[in-house]
């Protein structure tokens, strides 16, 4: 499954713009197969890549709207054929690069320069300055920050398909990583405006939120179970699969919210059967706990309901507590129900 999940700036999830099932044909030998054919010179609608430029499509489809979309990817999206569509379309893309892209060969560069690529330019150019980021909870770290725009040319078995575009690539770089851990080593590129050293911070930040995918199935995963499925065919796989991506994003939904807006109404979010059982529950406890009728104190509610613990110094609840949390809410919601149905009857 090849997902695509919108995110806002302060990392709430709002769904997917686009899913992708599909399975290989062939699981071994694709490496060794590589030997013998050039990727470069075969088409981009007979790869598995392709999948990125299908989500691309659907989510600018979906929303309607591609000058307010950059679409955020990893070293797997790293496609030239993905960058020419984004600029078809009419939206931004910031990708973290994996390839060492043939670039125009600066006007003063000797002919044996290596300058025709573009990470022996972006190597050329100055650090910008620094940026400190936080890398754990307790742990901060600083980066040097660099940009250039450099005129980059498509494959050479693709010039005459693709044409060159100017990109702006970032380079950040960890200082003086701590021991026992790689370095932070990002190279991005994207086709936005960078300017200056601000500019090119807030793309870091905005690379930053892709994690919020890996977050996503692993709910998917871990809360849900979705390895665990065992159908008999791939049409109720697929199902299945739809299904608990629903369930996924809704808990990391409500989780994220609470964290970015944890003074909002609790019915912004939760359903009025979900806020009656936390009442109730609430109600039934010697010394009640929902003092302020806010989405963060709901959200304690639940993830208690999942084993959280709630001690002083414990971190904010995640979606594996929130899970369980709501999975339990849910039993006692239905059995609430119950209850006033046969009071009725």
């Amino acid at each position: 499954m090849h997902s695509s999940l919108a995110v806002t700036l302060t990392g709430t999830p709002l769904g997917l713009t686009a899913a992708k099932f599909w399975t290989r044909t062939k699981f071994k030998g694709t490496l060794a197969l590589k030997r013998h054919i050039n990727p470069t010179r075969v088409p981009i609608e007979t790869k598995e890549s392709y999948r990125w430029l299908e989500n691309l499509r659907q989510s600018i489809a979906l929303i309607g709207t591609p000058e307010r979309c950059v679409h955020v990817g990893d070293r797997e999206s790293d496609i030239y054929e993905l960058y020419c569509t984004a600029q078809d379309l009419g939206t931004s893309f910031l990708v973290r690069v994996q390839t060492n892209r043939l670039a125009e060969r600066p006007a003063d560069a000797a002919p044996h320069d290596p300058a025709h690529r573009v990470f022996a330019q972006l190597a050329a150019t100055p650090w910008s300055g620094r940026h400190r980021i936080t890398v754990d909870q307790d742990e901060t770290t600083w980066l040097q920050v660099k940009f250039v725009a450099i005129n980059t040319l498509p494959p050479v078995g693709k010039q005459k398909r693709y044409s060159p575009q100017v990109l702006t690539y970032i380079h950040a770089l960890e200082e003086d990583p701590p021991p026992g851990r790689d370095p932070i080593d990002w190279k991005l590129v994207t086709n936005l405006p960078v300017d200056d050293l601000s500019a090119a911070v807030e793309k870091l930040g905005w690379y930053a939120l892709r994690w919020k995918a890996e977050v996503f199935h692993k709910v998917m995963k871990s809360g849900c179970r979705a390895e665990e499925a065992r159908l008999e065919t791939a049409e109720r796989l697929a199902k299945f699969l739809a299904l608990i991506a629903v369930v996924s994003w809704r808990i990391f939904f409500v989780t994220m919210s609470a964290r970015a807006k944890p003074d909002a109404a609790p019915d912004s979010v939760l359903t009025f059967a979900e806020i009656t059982a936390l009442d109730r529950i609430d109600a039934s406890r010697t010394r009640p706990r929902l003092h302020r009728p806010t989405l963060a104190a709901y959200l304690l509610q639940i993830a208690m309901l999942g084993g959280y613990l709630a001690r002083k110094h414990d971190p904010p609840p995640g979606n594996m507590v929130i899970w369980p949390g709501i999975t339990r809410l849910h039993d006692i919601s239905f059995g609430i129900a119950i209850g006033s149905n046969d009071v009725g009857n």
